[in-house]
């Protein structure tokens, strides 16, 4: 059971870091866009298993979007 914790928190960290990078870079959200898998194994620099690399993406996406949300929500209420 620790073992699945363990990836888990690589996963999340892994998620966490890419998140920042990409944000960072408009070049590297659109190649993360078109080409998620080639823009994560550049940006990493490492070969995750097919299984782990859909989680990481998945993430990567998730959290993209619910900070996309939250930005725009900020700037609605700086509105009112």
């Amino acid at each position: 059971m620790a073992t699945n914790k363990t990836k888990e928190i690589d996963i999340k960290e892994i998620i966490s870091d890419a998140v920042e990078k990409i944000m960072k870079d408009e070049k590297l959200q659109k190649q993360f866009m078109d080409e998620p898998v080639k823009a994560l194994e550049k940006l990493l620099n490492v070969d995750l298993p097919d299984e782990l690399i859909e989680k990481v993406i998945d993430g990567i996406k998730a959290k993209i979007t619910v900070d996309k949300l939250a930005d725009a929500a900020d700037l609605l209420k700086k509105l009112f």
